[in-house]
């Protein structure tokens, strides 16, 4: 890794490449990240909110989505006739924006309040519509906890390992570069070159991405070609935790949602569509007394991925999110409706209820 956090030169990153193909030794005695590695995609239904992507997929008929929709909006026509005052303050009414919601600190317990299905985005307010409205901008939407001395590290390390986590979630998710397609070579800095099992994905996934070695699993990327970001704000919802872990790592847990809008690079594209993405990156700090670790990096413990509108069935190593005219000629999901914004439930609940289904339907972008 380049002195304070600089990206790998060209050179380096295709020594990297040939490295990881060839093997390294001391690979650390961890578990396989890869094999728990899981990902889910939602496919879009025609003039339905925006599809997921997954290796676990979910199977089951649609449909119930709307009706579940239509009950909650009578429910919402009530509470107006009720409340009026406090559903403005829901959807910011008077044509102000919402007020920002507050980090997220633990699991909420219900998903946000629907938003009125008629509030499509624009290319002025790409977030018009969503929850996401309320988010925090960038990493202002990831709770960061207080640090204490855990582990083999004292409070002042483990500050510092969270703030290096967080700065893998920005190299990862947020990067200007990298969302146009780049790659990511600041966040690999910060992954243990010593975790052969992940470096060889890592090495594979951008030359030749597959469903099994898939970059999306732990990156967001978009082919500048093709789509591009509208304004520079991804919205985030989130928090990050820790614990010990095995040897006295620091074990650390990433749970962030990130919402994309998007538009097509073809002059005079205004329509503007939302990709959401919610990963879970498990990573463990480890003791350099007890496991092999370059300075300054983790090692990966598992990671999964919820990706609404970035493509389903497609292993290109770019989210691909559909348009309007796209959605209307695809073929419905087959597999369960799911709430991207949803983050009452967690990512391994999530996965189990998926089985092996396949693509799902969002019932909202």
């Amino acid at each position: 890794m380049g002195k304070g956090g600089e990206s790998i030169p060209d050179e380096e990153w295709e020594r990297f490449l040939r490295e990881a193909e060839a093997g390294t030794k001391g690979a650390p005695e961890e578990p396989s990240a890869r094999a728990r590695m899981v990902a889910r995609r939602l496919r879009e239904e025609t003039d339905r909110p925006e599809p997921w992507r997954s290796h676990q997929r979910v199977r089951r008929q649609g449909g119930k989505g709307w009706y579940a929709i239509g009950l909650l909006v009578a429910v919402a026509l009530l509470v107006v006739a009720l409340d009026p005052g406090r559903v403005a303050g829901w959807f910011g009414g008077g044509g102000g924006e919402s007020a920002p919601l507050a980090v997220e600190s633990k699991r909420p317990d219900q998903p946000p309040p629907p938003e009125a299905a008629a509030q499509r985005p624009t290319m002025e307010e790409p977030f018009r519509g969503s929850p996401a409205a309320q988010w925090g901008d960038g990493t202002a939407g990831i709770g960061l906890p207080e640090a204490r001395a855990t582990g083999w590290m004292s409070k002042g390390q483990v500050a510092q390992a969270l703030e290096k986590t967080r700065d893998f979630l920005t190299a990862s998710s947020l990067d200007p570069g990298v969302l146009r397609g780049e790659q990511p070579r600041k966040a690999i800095a910060l992954i243990n070159p010593h975790q052969q099992d992940v470096q060889d994905y890592l090495a594979t996934a951008f030359r030749a991405p597959s469903q099994e070695n898939d970059p999306l699993l732990l990156f967001s990327r978009f082919e500048k070609t093709k789509v591009r970001l509208v304004g520079d704000v991804v919205k985030t919802r989130g928090r990050i935790t820790y614990q010990e872990g095995k040897r006295g790592a620091v074990e650390v847990t990433t749970d962030v949602t990130y919402v994309y809008p998007v538009v097509r690079t073809a002059a005079g594209s205004d329509e503007v569509a939302r990709t959401i993405a919610r990963r879970e990156v498990v990573m463990s700090w480890d003791d350099p007394a007890e496991i092999i670790v370059e300075p300054g990096t983790f090692s990966l413990v598992s990671y999964k991925v919820d990706t609404t509108n970035g493509g389903c069935d497609t292993f290109s190593g770019y989210l691909t999110p559909k348009f309007s005219t796209e959605r209307a000629a695809s073929r419905p999901g087959d597999g369960p409706e799911v709430d991207p914004y949803d983050r009452s439930t967690s990512m391994e609940t999530r996965m189990r209820k998926a089985g092996d289904a396949g693509c799902g339907t969002a019932t909202r972008s």
